[in-house]
Order: C-alpha cells, then sequence, then structure tokens
C-alpha cells in the first residue's frame, strides 16, 4: 500500500506544492494516481484533497498565490476577543476549490485530521472507502479541509453543520503519517511490511527561544507582537507542529524502516506560517529539493508500482 501523507505548515505548504508539482511535470501523471491513499492535515489537508480529486498541482500554488495574502490579512482590530484572522477568504477559496462536493464522493482513500473542541477529542474526516461503518460521509469537502485549517487564535473554530466546532489538526497530527499507520493495519488489514509512506513535510525552521536574561516569559514571549505591522507571530504554535512532525517522523522511521520516505529540508531560519513573504523563496527550495531527493522519489514510486 502506497501512502502519501502532506504536513501542516500554513503559507509553508508551497514549499511542498512545489515538490509535487515538479513529481506531476515529469511524470506526466496525477500525483493522485501515484498513491493508494492520500492524507494531509491543515494546509496539508487543502493539498492532500487537490490530490485526491486530480486536481493540477501548478493550478493549486497559483490559488496559494493569490489567495493567501487576504487570507493572512489581520482583522483591523486585534484583542482579547478577536482571532488574529478572519476566515472569511480561507472558507471562499476552499469553496471555490471544492464545491459541494461531499465526502462520499471521493472514492481514493482521503484522511484529514482535525480536533473535535466541542467534546474534546482528536477526530479524523475520512473519505467513502468502504472501511467506516456509521462514518458520515455528508460532510463538504472543503467542511472537513477548513476544519483541519482553523488554527488556535489565528483563525476561528469551524461550525461543521451546527453539531460541533472543529480546529486545526496538527496539534495533534501535524504529520499525519502515524494516522495513516495505523488505518492501514486496522481499517484496510494490511501487514506492516506492505506499507510504504511517502512523507513530505513543510521545512524545518530554526525556531529561537532565547532569552538571556531568563525574565518575561509571558504571552508576549511565546507569540511576539510586532509594531507597527500589528502582526503576532504564531512562534508557540509553530513549536508545537514542528515538534509533532518530527516525533511522528521518527517513530514511523523506526516502524517502517526504508519505506518510510520523509522528505523535508531546513529552513535556516523561522519562517512564520502565516507570513506570505516568503512564498517563492519557498517555492524555489522545494524544486531544489525535489532536484536533490528526486532518485530516492523515483526509487520509491517505481518500487511501490
Amino acid at each position: 500500500m502506497k501512502i502519501l501523507c502532506i504536513d501542516g505548515g500554513g503559507i509553508r505548504g508551497i514549499f511542498a506544492i512545489a515538490i509535487l508539482q515538479e513529481m506531476e511535470a515529469e511524470l506526466q501523471r496525477p500525483i493522485g494516481d501515484l498513491f493508494d491513499v492520500v492524507a494531509g492535515t491543515s494546509t496539508g489537508a487543502i493539498i492532500a484533497a487537490a490530490v485526491s480529486l486530480n486536481k493540477r498541482m501548478d493550478e493549486l500554488q497559483e490559488s496559494y498565490k493569490i489567495y493567501s495574502g487576504k487570507i493572512f490579512k489581520p482583522q483591523a482590530k486585534l484583542g482579547l476577543f478577536k482571532t488574529v484572522y478572519s476566515d472569511r477568504h480561507l472558507r471562499f477559496l476552499l469553496k471555490k476549490a471544492f464545491g459541494k462536493l461531499t465526502l462520499e464522493d471521493i472514492k481514493k482513500p482521503l484522511l484529514i485530521p482535525a480536533v473535535d473542541i466541542t467534546h474534546g477529542k482528536p477526530f479524523i474526516h475520512r473519505s467513502n472507502f468502504g472501511h467506516n461503518e456509521g462514518a458520515d460521509f455528508s460532510i463538504k469537502v472543503w467542511d472537513a479541509v477548513l476544519s483541519s485549517c482553523s488554527a488556535p487564535v489565528y483563525f476561528p473554530p469551524n461550525n461543521v453543520e451546527n453539531r460541533y466546532l472543529s480546529i486545526d489538526g496538527g496539534l495533534w497530527a501535524n504529520n499525519p503519517s502515524l494516522v495513516c499507520l495505523t488505518e492501514a493495519i486496522h481499517g484496510f488489514s494490511t501487514d506492516l511490511e506492505d506499507i510504504k509512506i511517502l512523507s513530505v513535510g513543510t521545512g524545518l525552521q530554526k525556531i529561537d527561544f532565547t532569552n538571556v536574561n531568563g525574565e518575561h516569559w509571558g504571552v508576549g514571549k511565546w507569540l511576539p507582537f510586532h509594531l507597527p505591522s500589528m502582526r503576532v507571530t504564531p512562534k508557540l504554535l509553530d513549536l508545537a507542529l514542528h515538534l509533532s512532525s518530527e516525533s511522528v517522523s521518527y517513530h514511523c522511521q523506526l516502524l517502517l524502516k526504508d519505506d518510510y520516505v520523509r522528505i523535508n529540508e531546513e529552513l535556516g531560519e523561522e519562517i512564520p506560517f502565516d507570513d506570505v513573504n516568503f512564498m517563492d523563496e519557498l517555492s524555489d527550495l522545494g524544486r531544489k529539493v525535489y532536484k536533490k531527493r528526486r532518485a530516492e522519489i523515483y526509487k520509491f514510486i517505481e518500487q511501490n508500482t
């Protein structure tokens, strides 16, 4: 079983898109044709849903460039009772991309981690691939993806059909590889040695919390506020996402060994998930990483086709 997993990471998702875009251009095949299961968290959920529907990666990249500046535009007034960003433009983009499609309409296995905060539990949106008795496939694809993208503090929780509130799946599965591993074993009854995962990250940040005086560790240190730009840097959240992804990578590598291929790269600096100024740089880095890891990626594809 071949599985594609895509990390969360906000605007840094364009790094993963660039890698998939290069694969698609060279192979002249939709990325979805190369894998049996696709999973993605947060920004990775957008990419994974697009892959499962055989949408072109160059079109997805263009959508990121068009809409990201609107999505990550701070609300006019920030305060204790407002999120940093409205989800209006993100909602519009997802509705435009996925229309009225429901999870039932997607026949390829698609997994989207989220968090049900109404009931306080992790949650996985699954497409209709025949292994989920009692599951609700009537949820719109855009609704499931928006749930996984709703980073706390930065976006409001997503109200799923007035039944429950849902937020970013990155809080527990920013790298959805372990989710897919358990799904393959328990949902598809696949032996461990038959599971192959290509995991695509969104860049490794160098997140520095150095404080030489060891003082003033309040909210402003964890989530720095900048004037005059009025931006709140998601430093603590970025750190949590990074730790979640890398711990999952470590355990999957131990379990699957050479059958777990992780594609990621050091960014060399802090690139917050909401900083749109780095999009071109991230795209260029994704293309460079693809060229550097091309032989390894092709070996994975060829061995498991």
